[in-house]
């Protein structure tokens, strides 16, 4: 279940068909679980309706190695949220990548309260907005899921961007995007928008 909490490069075709396998696995469990009324967000009435997710078509020039930067003994912070809720971050590391031409920077921040649990310790949150927010994508911004790189490289995959959760059901809670990371690009990968 997803937490709610860049070097362009081509791929030989044996690489490139695993690429397509994988974002076509990250598809259709992500669909797997808005389909099931105990693990979606969707609203009852949206359920009933619920056929699949619109997606980008899969594009390996928004899977990037990014070289990662480790920033220690940050300052936790209180990320503000779409309602009242005050969950504790920290910034973890930068990501420093090339896309399109364009040098990018994104913070990579780790949730204290998934970070105490076995399964999520690893876990971490990388939430951005980008030139298709509120035209094709939802107006709040997107998130990826990562997890604690073993060494100073981090694969940033673009076409696993999700939506928060609020995105489709307003009764959720969601991190804000930190102005921060905002990318003046337009990420035409992942999920889109989800409308009536």
């Amino acid at each position: 279940m997803l937490i709610q909490g860049m070097i362009s490069m081509s791929f030989p075709v044996l690489a490139q068909k695993s690429f397509m396998e994988e974002i076509h696995a990250f598809q259709e469990e992500l669909n797997e679980e808005f389909s099931d009324p105990k693990t979606s967000p969707l609203t009852k009435d949206d359920l009933k309706k619920f056929k699949a997710l619109p997606f980008y078509s899969a594009d390996s020039t928004f899977r990037v190695n990014a070289k990662f930067v480790r920033t220690e003994n940050q300052t936790p912070f209180i990320m503000p949220t779409t309602t009242s809720r005050q969950p504790v971050y920290e910034k973890y590391g930068e990501a420093h990548f090339t896309l399109m031409g364009k040098n990018i920077v994104l913070t990579i921040y780790q949730s204290h309260d998934l970070r105490k649990t076995e399964e999520y310790k690893d876990y971490l949150f990388l939430p951005f907005t980008d030139l298709t927010n509120g035209l094709e994508t939802y107006g709040g911004g997107r998130y990826i899921g990562l997890t604690i790189p073993p060494e100073e490289e981090i694969i940033i995959d673009f076409n696993k961007a999700y939506n928060p959760y609020c995105a489709y059901n307003p009764k959720y809670s969601c991190p804000l995007v930190p102005r921060e990371n905002h990318i003046e690009l337009a990420i035409e990968a992942g999920v889109k928008k989800y409308g009536h």
